[in-house]
């Protein structure tokens, strides 16, 4: 089937179950559960502009009889039940007889998430970015099944780049040293990188073969610029740091070594 044939259809099973998704529900027999869930390692799930982002969705299922199979898993943002994601396929290892650790691959792909809700009315790309949930049906050896929704919780962060320039380089001792940079996040309407307005970042400075420390913060502008000044007391490198959002992740960008004469 063609892919945006498929969209079409989940888009239609979405915008029909929005009202319900965020409420968790188990259903099955028997004894068979999922005793633990842990999403990209335990890391948010980044997605940029251009690549494909694959990442894990591990689970610990316990049955008295064993593990039969996983059946299926699927995830949603849990605010608005977006799910613009696949499930290429779990692979399930055995670890005791009542016990398998199953390993489910999930994949993020930012050229589709636009297409993906088209047909909703006032639909945002961006909105996808957030706190997601996971559902799951595993199944055992003895016919045991357990369907439920909300076993996991993980973000989905738009991808973000920062840099730093300080001028001017060298710079005389005492004299002012002008920091700027840029702060961007990808935007998964036009698949490119748009300015992250009206945020707060944090000026970092360390000497030669010190530690970085917050020396002050500043706010990017309409344009996502950075801007600030500072008195070149000794050499050292300086560098932005952005503690992310919701829906951004956090960044830091490459330090920039500035001599002082």
């Amino acid at each position: 089937m063609d892919r945006r044939i498929a969209a079409l259809a989940v888009v239609g099973a979405v915008a029909a179950t929005v009202m319900v998704a965020p409420t968790a529900h188990a259903e099955g027999r028997g004894d068979i559960r999922v005793t633990k869930v842990v999403v990209n390692g335990g890391s948010n799930v980044i997605v940029g502009i251009k690549s494909v982002k694959r990442f894990p969705i591990t689970m610990t299922i316990k049955d008295n009889s064993g593990v039969k199979k996983v059946s299926s898993v699927s995830a949603y943002n849990r605010t608005n039940a977006y799910g613009p994601v696949d499930h290429l396929g779990t692979t399930c290892k055995k670890v005791s007889r009542t016990t398998s650790v199953c390993t489910a691959t999930m994949q993020i792909d930012p050229s589709w998430i636009d297409f993906y809700g088209s047909g909703n009315e006032g639909w945002d790309a961006n909105s996808v970015a957030g706190e997601w949930t996971v559902n799951a049906t595993v199944s055992a050896n003895d016919r045991d099944y357990w369907i439920s929704d909300n076993i996991a919780s993980f973000k989905v962060k738009r991808a973000a780049t920062l840099n730093t320039d300080a001028s001017p380089e060298p710079v005389r001792k005492g004299g002012t040293l002008t920091i700027t940079g840029k702060l961007s996040r990808a935007n998964w309407t036009d698949l490119k990188y748009h300015a992250f307005t009206k945020q707060v970042v944090k000026l970092q400075y360390k000497k030669p073969n010190g530690k970085y420390s917050t020396v002050k913060t500043a706010t990017t502008d309409s344009k996502g610029r950075l801007r600030t000044t500072v008195k070149a007391v000794a050499p050292g490198s300086w560098r932005w740091a952005f503690l992310g959002t919701n829906t951004t992740m956090k960044v830091v960008s490459k330090g920039d070594a500035v001599v002082v004469k």
